[in-house]
């Protein structure tokens, strides 16, 4: 891994999203001028790299930081030229920021806390403005003619200490002065498109005042929130409340909460908090604007519901958290056969009141039904009740009931079928044998997922399960196509943002990846502590073992028997050098998982690129997991050859018990066939002598590959019974061989 000290810009358009609704095709192409006349001849002038474009920004490596702020500022000055002879809704204004600090090189693409201060600052800057950390200041404060406007130490999302923050003043006047802001901002950042504070300076008792920006202000209420408000309208779906007595309705109500996000996250106008984190917060906190605060969303939605035979009662309010007041209110009085007609008014009154434009393929998923079977809808109601429970083998059986109830009702249900799928995908990736083999499960992913897309070729669901299962197949471009399609559909799902993410991480496009999680965290800010190990994963593969920390240490409270949460804490204190917390970590995984070995991984993680697993399986051997289960290390003088190998398998038997205690029965026909039983398990697969090792094939087993192991005469001292030792990347057998 190389890393280097470098100088890095990043620019973003304010508002891009806004403007895109208003002119999507108009919009993208003055940014692509922009990119192309404005920043590129800057760059070359000034000796950057323009390391890629991230949809409506940019990144920049500079070797040297003096050019970097002389690249930014021509820009910004070229741009406000531009914009005083252009029409209002044609200007782009881009905000800048630049820090210099340690990065992470990945071939051409560039990340580590470097790239993300600069990408916090950027933030921080005005539109039309420039912001640069408290390093860059430091060597350029001198060299440049601009002015410093000093904002203080500001806490930056995910950067665990306070960085000096400035803004850079254009103003001739204050060239080589710095001066200090009248207030700090607050400790939590400022609205998002909103002009942010305001420079207010005495120079000798007169007031330097200056373009672009205003007089300072009392902090307005926007500034209360934990995050900066997004460029579009931002959403809170509250969990409806079910006033019916009858805690039997409780599903009902959670249900048209579900119902609602899904269907405002298909809004890519919006931006919807997803499901985990309504929920979390529901009862934590008072007023809806403290809800809002902690959600950072402008809009929260509340209602009830009361069920009563055939009627259903519901009322709902839309609240703008920063006025305090009512954008809109109903109360419907219905049959509960009206319950869809109910979430499609609510729905177009929200983006109504919202003034969200929806494109034509959006109109499209907003109109359709899922089922027009009510009664197959309320299962699947409970389904996804259930599932959001944290998951165990009792918890998947029932969804799985209720979901094949709804399609047994209803066949043509297609988010059921999907339900089925990331069920199926979910036991295939944990191993749950007691629900399915890992063979079967993936089977029954692809067939549901397939049978999903069948009936809905836009269900984000079935096109995120269907990703994952390409992935691991080999299938990347594939996998990545699925991917984007989900998030296409639903651009506010945090699940899809998050598995895209995963994907991207592990086919080259590290900054895409931490991009998309970003993403995925800001539309869940209060994740499940699963949704959490995955952010964990994609930083930690992405090379940022701190903020992979930061994730996975907090889940091993509600997670404390899931494997990958030690695994992979393991490798980032490894790879971090602390390695007393590394060794705590790997004691805990071995007690979980005593037949954990580098073999093993080497073999589970095989889809992975060479990189990411070879860096994978060198921090895990440098946090102490062992080559061969159990720590096995035999002699190569014990070890068996070819003829004797063969000798040992051809029509024989092994009757024999593993390291763990349990017994069992294996037999070889000549043919290169096997079948191997134990107290649990009963399977059968081929087998190989391949030189002096012993290769195997078992269906459902690392993925249907061929996995090599070893014999070796048994002089350990231990099952002396047993003249022969088997070690594979599962087990650890002693065994004698009966003709």
């Amino acid at each position: 891994m190389e890393r280097r000290l470098a100088a890095i810009l990043i620019a973003d358009v304010v508002g891009y999203s806004r403007l895109s609704q208003i002119d999507e095709e108009g919009t993208r192409a003055r940014f692509q001028a922009d990119q192309n006349d404005v920043f590129e001849p800057a760059i070359e002038r000034h000796h950057g790299r323009l390391v890629k474009t991230m949809g409506d920004g940019l990144l920049v490596e500079f070797q040297s930081v003096v050019d970097a702020l002389r690249c930014a500022v021509e820009v910004q000055q070229l741009k406000a030229t531009q914009s005083a002879a252009s029409l209002p809704e044609h200007r782009l204004e881009f905000r800048i920021g630049i820090n210099l600090g340690d990065i992470i090189v990945e071939g051409e693409d560039i990340q580590g806390d470097g790239v993300n201060i600069a990408d916090r600052i950027q933030a921080l800057a005005e539109p039309g403005g420039i912001a640069i950390s408290g390093t860059t200041y430091d060597q350029v404060k001198s060299k440049i003619p601009v002015g410093f406007a000093s904002l203080g130490e500001q806490r930056l999302k995910s950067i665990t200490e306070p960085i000096r923050v400035y803004r850079i003043l254009l103003d001739p006047t204050a060239a080589g002065k710095t001066l200090k802001t009248r207030r700090r901002l607050p400790r939590r950042r400022l609205v998002a498109g909103i002009a942010a504070a305001i420079v207010v300076l005495a120079l000798a008792g007169a007031a330097l005042w200056w373009q672009p920006w205003m007089p300072a202000k009392p902090p307005g209420p926007g500034e209360r929130f934990a995050y900066p408000l997004p460029d579009r309208p931002s959403v809170a779906v509250l969990p409806f409340i079910n006033v019916s007595g009858d805690s039997e309705h409780d599903h009902l109500a959670e249900g048209l909460t579900d119902d609602l996000i899904t269907e405002l996250s298909k809004v890519s106008g919006l931006f919807v908090i997803a499901r985990h984190s309504v929920f979390a917060i529901q009862g934590s906190v008072g007023k809806i604007q403290d809800v809002a605060t902690e959600l950072g969303v402008q809009y929260v939605l509340e209602g009830t519901l009361q069920r009563a035979g055939p009627r259903l009662r519901i009322n709902v309010k839309l609240i703008d958290a920063v006025s305090g007041l009512s954008l809109w209110a109903e109360r419907y009085d219905r049959q509960y056969a009206d319950l869809f007609a109910v979430q499609d008014d609510v729905i177009g009154k929200i983006i109504s009141a919202l003034s969200v434009k929806l494109s034509a393929r959006e109109r499209d998923q907003l109109a359709r039904i899922p089922t027009e079977n009510l009664e197959a809808y309320d299962f699947y109601m409970r389904a996804e009740q259930e599932g959001f429970i944290l998951r165990d083998v009792d918890t998947y059986r029932r969804t799985l009931s209720f979901y094949q109830k709804a399609i047994d009702l209803d066949p043509g249900f297609a988010n059921a079928h999907a339900g089925i799928a990331r069920v199926a995908v979910d036991v295939w990736r944990n191993d749950y044998n007691y629900l399915w083999s890992a063979a079967v499960a993936r089977k029954i992913a692809y067939d549901a997922a397939g049978q999903a897309l069948k009936l809905d070729p836009n269900n984000a669901r079935a096109h995120t399960v269907l990703a994952l299962l390409q992935w691991v197949d080999g299938r990347e471009t594939e996998a990545k196509n699925s991917a984007n399609m989900a998030v296409a559909m639903e651009p506010n799902d945090a699940e899809a943002a998050a598995n895209l993410a995963l994907i991207l991480v592990h086919t080259g496009s590290s900054g895409q990846a931490i991009t998309e999680m970003e993403k995925a965290l800001r539309l869940d800010p209060s994740p499940a502590s699963s949704f959490q190990l995955l952010a964990g994963i994609v930083f930690y593969t992405a090379g940022d073992d701190q903020r992979a920390i930061s994730l996975i240490e907090p889940t091993l409270d509600s997670l404390p028997k899931v494997e990958p949460a030690r695994e992979y804490l393991a490798a980032a204190y490894a790879d971090q050098g602390n390695e007393t917390k590394a060794a705590a970590e790997t004691a805990k995984l071995l007690e979980l998982f005593p037949e954990g070995n580098l073999t093993y991984y080497g073999y589970l993680y095989d889809y992975w690129r060479d990189g990411d697993l070879q860096r994978h399986l060198a921090a895990l051997r440098k946090a102490g997991i062992p080559e061969w289960p159990f720590g096995f290390t035999g002699s190569q003088a014990d070890r068996l050859g070819e003829a004797d190998l063969r000798n040992l398998v051809d029509g024989k038997s092994w009757t024999g018990k593993h390291k763990n205690g349990t017994d069992f029965t294996q037999y070889f026909d000549r043919a290169g066939n096997t079948a191997y039983r134990s107290a649990n398990t009963n399977i059968t697969g081929i087998v190989e002598v391949r030189g002096d090792s012993l290769c195997e094939k078992f269906e459902g087993y690392f993925l249907d590959r061929m996995v090599c192991g070893y014999v070796y005469r048994n002089t350990s001292g231990e099952q002396r019974d047993r003249p022969y030792v088997h070690v594979t990347p599962r087990a650890l057998t002693f065994f004698s061989p009966t003709p």
